[in-house]
């Protein structure tokens, strides 16, 4: 995604208000409409206005722009956090040619699609729909929490910024759900017009990132370290996965990179997945006379070439 300086396509300051940039577009639409400008490059001119003003009139669109930060430049290839929409709430429906060209790049900043569909033209409108990213841990999903979550809904004051309402809500995280998964608090959107229902609010989970699982779908892995002689020889070893504590058998003879799956023991669901022990070898260190006497005993003992294939 390349950046585009929209305040700068604009010819506004950053902190300029919402009539500024109406002001603005309309000062620059007209001076490069292509039916009064017949430079070669009005046209584009023209769109590119176009393009920032659908960003910098909507109060969702103009936040998201402004948490990609300051120092950006023209061309800057643009890169966003997967947790930039974290905590931040915004608004479903709208003008689908109002953000035609700027869709992807919003989706992208979001973790999240809002949904593009006109309102109904009648005297009760149902509330918007609002959507939001949470994040969550490993072990929420696993054992199902109640967590709370704070979050930020960008709106336009009375002098035309853009400020933010906070609101915090106590959501049950209910067991199972996976990565990418949406919760619906009914209820908790827009205010509908009229007698018309509140919209509902959505939150997209996204997994926390987790030192010592890797997670595939429901299956989890944990790399699961071993002194040369309980591969050689088996052992019984004990290994934490999010649910606990559980023993696990190692055959003797096993070699590093060995999986060991302990069936139905993954994120819960129908079925409910895997978990995988991944084998890794450590050697101790040779840092006294004995440990490096007992290396000796070893080289004495086998008749073995590592490398005996390598070359063949």
């Amino acid at each position: 995604m390349k950046y585009k300086d929209y305040y700068a396509v604009m010819g506004v300051p950053r902190a300029a208000t919402d009539a500024q940039i109406k002001t603005a577009h309309r000062k620059l639409a007209r001076k490069f409409h292509p039916d009064l400008n017949k430079d070669a490059d009005a046209e584009a001119r023209f769109k590119e206005v176009g393009e920032a003003y659908q960003v910098l009139k909507d109060p969702e669109k103009r936040a998201a722009f402004d948490a990609l930060g300051t120092g950006l430049k023209d061309g800057d290839e643009i890169r966003p956090r997967p947790d930039v929409g974290d905590g931040f709430e915004y608004r479903g429906g709208g003008d689908p040619q109002d953000t035609q060209d700027t869709e992807d790049f919003f989706s992208d900043l979001f973790n999240a699609r809002a949904r593009h569909a006109s309102r109904p033209r009648a005297p009760e409108w149902p509330g918007e729909d609002h959507h939001a990213s949470v994040s969550v841990s490993l072990e929420d999903i696993y054992n199902g929490a109640k967590r709370t979550f704070t979050l930020q809904m960008p709106v336009i004051d009375d002098q035309g910024h853009v400020t933010y309402q906070t609101r915090t809500l106590d959501v049950s995280i209910p067991k199972g759900i996976l990565d990418g998964q949406r919760l619906r608090l009914a209820g908790q959107g827009g205010a509908g017009i009229g007698n018309a229902p509140r919209g509902d609010l959505y939150l997209e989970v996204t997994l926390d990132g987790h030192q010592r699982y890797s997670v595939d779908g429901r299956d989890v892995s944990i790399n699961v370290p071993l002194a040369p002689w309980e591969a050689a020889l088996g052992a019984e070893v004990v290994v934490p996965t999010p649910a606990g504590q559980v023993t696990v058998t190692v055959p003797g003879g096993s070699a590093a990179g060995r999986r060991l799956r302990l069936r139905g023991r993954g994120i819960p669901g129908n079925p409910p997945g895997d978990f995988y022990v991944v084998l890794g070898i450590v050697l101790p260190p040779a840092d006294t006379d004995a440990a490096k006497a007992a290396y000796s005993a070893m080289r004495a003992a086998f008749d073995f070439d590592p490398r005996a294939h390598f070359y063949g």
